[in-house]
Parts: structure tokens; sequence; C-alpha cells
């Protein structure tokens, strides 16, 4: 017994797993040797991710009554713990759980308040391989989305402070924060690198109002999700032993690739009709994206994401979202509070990301500035003379690494819409520091 556990503890402290995240001491970080070889173990992640921000509101927010022109508040955008094992190459088990988005306001368990988040599944599947390489099947809550390389985006090492949230099409919809439950078929055929999956909608809390000839989501959805993600790898090959992919690999690999995925859900969605007949569309999601990372021969390294999604979850769909709202209503009708602001729905949206990583003088101290842009042309935004309406959201950020992603500041400062008036846009500034820590 004895023994075992100064196998264990060792085992902590001396795995050599390559998953340092851009900083070598990290060595495979907490992860336990089951045999000599290492085919068996199991491993553990925690990670917290804490904001301090300014945000100026859109117009007419209030938070308990009162105005809130602009709110400077801490939140806790991420909390959360994952473990994996392989006692045996041929499966794996994994369970993910977690808090998200908490700060004064929302994210308690009244939803009323910011007390006492609730800790719940993000993700819990299994896995078999049937054939090395080429085919891994796995069920359970999972993570193995369709649509785009950031659909499958792991929130460890974005380059970005986070992601655009356009990417989780039907975030917290049909799914339970981009998870859903369901069967997936994994794996790797020479250079391409695919995933599909067949999954049940979860019964949505947004669709309860039929709108005319406005499209939101059908509670009576039963039809399956099928979705899938295709990758083509030019260079470096990237580990698909999970489907969290790398934002920044911070000049320790050289990658080049090109995707393209879809998600399909029958029947997702309703509106009413002129003559008042419910009338039920269905979700057809499409997205192509490309992915750069390269270290460059003077030092550095440059990371350039882009993607284009073609969305339609029926007729003049739109979909407004605030990131840990720092406000908890309006004096506006049918205004966005906070920082929300249209992210999702039918239409057409290109978002692309670029950083550079400053020369390495030492592992201890890195900087990489980057910007990112969002353009979305949406069918239900138009003004009073029935022109559509633009959304465009501006990012520029600067990184500084501690140790790699496993320690790292980030400040961001957001160019953000607010559509209160879409026949007079203004912008509000939205100003965060992120504190980043995971093991």
């Amino acid at each position: 017994m004895k023994k075992t556990l100064l196998l264990i503890f060792i085992s902590l402290f001396t795995s050599g797993l390559a998953f340092s995240q851009g900083y070598s001491e990290y060595n495979g970080g907490l992860k336990v040797k089951l045999d000599d070889k290492g085919d068996k173990y199991f491993r553990f992640i925690t990670w917290h991710q804490v904001w301090l921000r300014y945000n100026q509101n859109n117009s007419g927010s209030t938070r308990v009554g009162q105005a809130q022109d602009a709110t400077t508040d801490v939140g806790l955008r991420r909390s959360r713990f994952l473990m994996y094992a392989q006692l045996d190459k041929r499966f794996l088990i994994l369970t993910h759980f977690g808090i998200n988005n908490q700060n004064a306001v929302s994210g308690g368990i009244n939803a009323a308040d910011g007390k006492k988040p609730q800790i719940y599944m993000h993700d819990a599947w299994v896995e078999y391989t049937v054939l090395p390489k080429y085919l891994q099947i796995g069920g359970g809550l999972h993570y193995w989305n369709g649509l785009s390389r950031l659909t499958n985006a792991s929130t460890l090492n974005l380059m970005t402070m986070d992601a655009p949230i356009l990417n989780w099409a039907t975030i917290e919809a049909t799914d339970q924060f981009a998870r859903k439950l369901g069967i997936y078929a994994k794996g790797k055929l020479g250079k391409l690198a695919y995933q599909v999956a067949v999954n049940d909608p979860f019964e949505t809390n947004t669709g309860n109002t039929i709108a005319l000839e406005r499209s939101n989501y059908n509670p009576g959805n039963v039809s399956k999700v099928l979705e899938g993600y295709f990758q083509y790898e030019f260079w470096g090959a990237e580990s698909n032993l999970l489907p969290y992919r790398v934002g920044s690999y911070l000049g320790t690999k050289k990658v080049f690739n090109i995707g393209a995925g879809f998600i399909n859900n029958n029947e997702a969605m309703w509106a009413t009709n002129a003559s008042g007949d419910t009338v039920l569309h269905d979700m057809n999601l499409f997205s192509v994206d490309a992915f750069l990372d390269m270290p460059l021969k003077k030092g550095g390294a440059i990371t350039a994401y882009a993607a284009a999604y073609f969305n339609d979850f029926g007729p003049n769909n739109v979909r407004n979202i605030g990131i840990l709202n720092p406000a908890d209503g309006s004096t506006v009708s049918g205004s966005l509070r906070g920082n929300s602001f249209p992210t999702l729905g039918t239409g057409t949206s290109i978002y692309t990301q670029v950083g550079y990583m400053l020369p390495k003088k030492n592992e201890q101290l890195v900087w990489q500035p980057y910007a990112a842009f969002i353009y979305s042309d949406f069918e239900g935004l138009k003004d009073s003379n029935g022109n559509q309406v633009p959304v465009t959201v501006f990012d520029l950020g600067l990184n500084m690494f501690l140790a790699g992603h496993h320690s790292k500041l980030t400040l961001n400062y957001r160019h953000r819409p607010d559509f209160t008036n879409l026949d007079a846009i203004e912008y509000k500034p939205e100003v965060t520091l992120q504190a980043m820590i995971y093991l």
C-alpha cells in the first residue's frame, strides 16, 4: 500500500506527457501513471478565470431598479475541474464539471442573484477504440461538436480573452453549455481528422413565444441533431484524444488546417405566418474555417484564425447575448441590457483573429498582442427604412504569459455596438482584465 501511494505521489510530479501548453516546467501536470509505460493513467485538470471589468452599458440598463450607465465589477467567468483516464488503450472515461458566469447579478442557484451557483456536469462520456487512430466511438454528455474548430474550442488556451460565443450556435438553447447527449465517432484518415455525432436536443427554455415571421426555438422539438466537423492537417498533426482544440501553441508547434462543419436539426424552430398559422422550420448551420500557428525564424510566433458561418435558424431569427451581464433590467422596452448585442441569428457571420507572440527572452514573461473582429449580417436586424443593419465588434488585447497558458493575464478592449435603437447604433467600450491559472 505504501509503495502504491509513493508511486502515485511521484507520478504526479514526474509525468512526461506533452501537455505543457507553452511552459516546459509543467511537464505533464497532475497525471498519475498506473504502469511503467504510462499507457494506464488518470489525469486531473482544474482552472479559474477571473474577470475585473469596466463596462459602459447599453442605454437604459438598470440593476435592482437603479440606472447603470457604467459598471465596474468582478466576475468568475469559469471555474472547472476535469478528470480523464485510460486504464487500457481501448477505452477512455472523462468527467468535467464546474460553474460559469458568476457575478453579483447572475449565476446564482435562484437565477435572481449571484449567490451559490450550481455546479453541474459539462462533460461525462465514455469512449471505445474500434480501430486505433482510425475510429473511436463514444457516448454520453459530450463536446465532440460539429460546425467549426471554435465550436470545439478549449477554454484553457484561447488566444483571445474569450471565444466570440457565435461559435457555439445553440448555446444553452438545445444544448447544455455547448454539450449534448448523444453518440459520436471520430478518428483520422491520413491527414483528415473527422468527428460526427447524433444527439438529442435538450428541451429549450427560450422558445415559448411564437413570433410573427420571426422564428424561435420550438419547445416541441424531438428530432435528432446531426453534426460533424472535418479538418485537413497540412503540416503538424494535432491530438484528437480529446475534442478541445488549442487556440495558440505559443511557438511550440507548426500547424495549418482548413476545416468545414455542419449542424442539422429538423423542425428545431417555429414561427407564425401572416395568416396566424404555426410554421415549423429546420435548423441548418454550416461553417468553413482555417487555422494557422507558426513559429518564426527570428523567434516569436504568429497565430491566425478565420471562420465563416452560414446559419439558417428560420425567418428573421436573432439572439442577443451578454456574457457575465452586469445589468438585470432596462428602462427601455425591447432594448438590450448591459453588454448584450445580437450574437446569433439567421444570416452570415465572419470571425477573424490574429496574434503575434514576441520572441521569448524567458518562459516566465512572454507577450502576445492580438486583435479580433466579428461581422454579422442577420436578416432579422432592420432599421425603420427596412435596411439590414450589420453587427460589428472589435477586440484588441494583450496576453502576458507568466507560465505559458498555465498562468496568464489578459487585458482586452472591446468596441461593442448598442442596438437599443437600430436607427442610431452607438458603440460602447468594455475593458476587461482576466487572470487565469490552470493546473
